[in-house]
């Protein structure tokens, strides 16, 4: 657990990035984690866009102040007709899903020297519309990946946690 723990608190949000490409073994790395995660009853309501080309990078670019010059950019969005619905309220549970691939894609990033942040603030209806490919899709964050820069380092916030106390109750 201490190898998880440590990955987990040394990821942050990455927002200044090198301009070196990520090499295709760890996108393929990156799709590997997203495929393994957890979905609500195997269901798998979601899909991921990897945004490589330089026009696309900048048609995604448009839409959001946040691409931070990434080399790469994964959209990930969910299906809701897919998803798994909890039948005692009508939850529908595709943006759990995909929140969770997401995840997994930012913390296998970091466990291969990547730097990710999550976007949420775009424009989705224009990138559906630049990219058909993503419509029916709830479109849920962009993450633009890549090394960090040399001079990146977390926000100030990052080490700042609340205590297990205030955030857990047991019962």
């Amino acid at each position: 657990m201490s190898d998880f723990l440590t990955l987990a608190r040394e990821r942050y949000s990455c927002r200044k990035f090198s301009d070196a490409p990520v090499e295709p073994e760890k996108i393929d790395a990156l799709i590997a984690a997203a495929v393994a995660a957890p979905t609500a009853v195997d269901k798998q309501p979601w899909h991921a866009w990897i945004i490589q080309s330089p026009d696309a990078l900048e048609t995604v670019r448009e839409n959001t102040p946040y691409g931070f010059s990434a080399p790469l950019i994964v959209a990930v969005g969910a299906k809701e007709d897919e998803a798994w619905v909890r039948s005692f309220d009508g939850r529908n549970f595709a943006d759990v899903d995909a929140s969770i691939v997401a995840t997994h894609i930012m913390l296998a990033a970091h466990s291969l020297g990547l730097g990710s942040t999550w976007v949420g603030k775009f424009d989705a209806g224009a990138l559906k519309q630049a990219f058909p490919q993503m419509q029916g899709y709830d479109l849920i964050a962009l993450f633009p990946l890549g090394y960090p820069a040399d001079d990146a380092e977390p926000a100030p916030r990052h080490t700042m946690r609340k205590s297990a106390d205030e955030l857990v109750s047991r019962i």
